[in-house]
């Protein structure tokens, strides 16, 4: 299908179906309940980034920049730009160890409900096959259609298939390559690998920013989706940032009016994650990029963060969080009513890093014995407790709260409340004052009858007791360096 082809049915399916272009029609979306209850996600960066694996997943772009260490390590270790530019990775990119069933296997075993690999990033290589564009996976580099053989093997693992499109940004991304003699260079033709690379925005996060772009990229980028939509089905599109750019709002109301009403044809609840209110509240879930929120939400939301702190994709030098970070992190954003999409960075031969994937392990591992808390709950009254402060917002995630054994989480499920003590004390010492007696049931607090108490994962009897002040127990057995979920069942 040509681009006018599908510009054309595009104008058709929204002009047949429920959700029309604009904020008004788009505020009929409901929230798939599949993914309020799912709670965690895997996220996946792999693409030609992964090949040179140095600093982060930017570095076509900064590899561009003079004076930047992508620029210095570009030159010495693969020669000058105008001789060896970032499209000659494609050759080098070959998966030849990548396995989508081995993939899905472990992402199952991790506890996740749903992964969404990059489809496309700012670089502009397509992960997938597309009929609109030659810089495909399927067409250079490993030959094989990555996302499709994905979609596959995560369906057959009964986890929920996603995606991403990062493309926005392509529109400047690689600009800087013009600014010396490398092999980003005019004129090039529509379509080509590195066009258009106009001039980087001053301020990428100004709303206003120039240069705008032109109608022929946008509409490039709308056909793009759109092909992405219709081939693989998936039942989360996330976008990344840039297109809160005011210049995007004609045609992202297009793509979501086209893609929520291909959802409603296929029967399909889908949903698109966006950030930095690019969308209208309510048209969309509300996605909060390494970082979270504070105080619980009225409405569900998202964050997705990495199992690194310095890239999304694989580079030689990560610094990784530890397996018990994470778990923190993902009790904390359940307890507010968040999922947690979780992004590991596979190597550019399709391998995982041990890293990545003890991690992955590790946090499967939690899940087991205390999933009961998190799938398909909901949050209580009383999100947290304890002395730590959770830090408001995005990019935040740089270093970990200092949890105490007065820390908690709290969630609800099964008719019980769980409470997730976040630094299990050395000596099994508890007290929740959340739960304590209040004898005057008009004042906001816990009022109800606890029939019993116990631990996830352990056979040791709670013996408890419950007065004005806390309802406090301790246990003798009971050791981990990960979060310990307490159990309350209610008469």
């Amino acid at each position: 299908m040509t681009k006018e082809q599908y510009l054309k049915q595009i104008d058709e399916v929204i002009a047949n179906g429920k959700f029309k272009a604009n904020w008004a029609s788009l505020s009929q979306f409901e929230m798939p309940k599949w993914f309020e209850k799912a709670k965690f996600g895997i996220f996946i960066h792999w693409g030609l980034y992964s090949v040179p694996a140095f600093n982060n997943e930017w570095y076509s772009r900064n590899m561009y920049i003079q004076g930047t260490e992508e620029f210095e390590h570009h030159v010495k270790t693969f020669g000058p730009h105008a001789e060896f530019g970032y499209k000659d990775f494609i050759p080098l990119f070959t998966a030849d160890k990548f396995n989508a069933d081995e993939w899905a296997a472990l992402f199952k075993e991790a506890g996740a409900k749903y992964v969404c690999p990059v489809a496309e990033h700012h670089d502009g290589f397509q992960m997938y096959d597309s009929e609109l564009s030659e810089w495909t996976a399927a067409k250079k580099g490993p030959k094989r259609d990555l996302i499709g053989e994905l979609k596959t093997a995560f369906e057959k693992q009964d986890l929920t298939f996603c995606t991403s499109s990062h493309r926005a940004e392509h529109w400047w991304f690689m600009g800087h390559g013009k600014e010396f003699d490398s092999d980003v260079k005019d004129p090039m033709e529509v379509g080509d690998f590195y066009w258009p690379s106009v001039e980087e925005p001053k301020d990428q996060h100004d709303l206003f920013a120039d240069p705008y772009p032109t109608e022929e990229y946008m509409n490039d980028w709308l056909v793009r989706t759109a092909e992405l939509i219709d081939k693989y089905q998936p039942k989360i599109l996330y976008f990344d940032w840039w297109i809160q750019h005011e210049s995007w709002k004609k045609h992202l109301q297009k793509i979501t009016a086209y893609y929520y009403n291909r959802g409603a044809e296929w029967g399909i609840p889908t949903a698109i994650c966006y950030k930095h209110d690019a969308m209208m509240f309510g048209t969309g879930v509300v996605d909060v990029e390494r970082g979270k929120f504070s105080e619980v939400k009225p409405y569900h939301w998202q964050t997705d963060t990495a199992v690194a702190h310095n890239s999304w994709c694989y580079t030689t030098n990560l610094d990784y969080k530890s397996s018990e970070e994470i778990v923190r992190y993902l009790a904390d954003v359940v307890s507010k009513n968040g999922n947690l999409l979780l992004n590991i960075g596979p190597k550019a031969d399709g391998s995982i890093p041990e890293g990545d994937r003890k991690i992955l392990e590790d946090v499967g591992a939690w899940l087991k014995v205390n999933g009961e808390a998190i799938y398909g709950s909901s949050f209580w009254r009383f999100a947290e407790e304890g002395p730590t402060a959770e830090s408001d917002g995005q990019f935040n995630d740089a270093g970990e709260p200092v949890y105490t054994a007065k820390d908690f989480r709290f969630t609800v499920n099964n008719g019980c409340i769980y409470a997730i003590c976040m630094k299990y004390p050395e000596d099994g010492h508890v007290e929740i004052k959340s739960l304590r007696d209040t004898p005057n049931p008009f004042m906001p607090y816990f009022h109800g009858i606890v029939e019993d108490v116990s631990i996830l994962g352990s056979d040791e009897k709670i013996e408890w007791t419950k007065d004005k002040e806390s309802l406090r127990f301790t246990t003798k057995t009971v050791k981990s360096e990960f979060p310990v979920v307490i159990k309350v069942k209610l008469a």
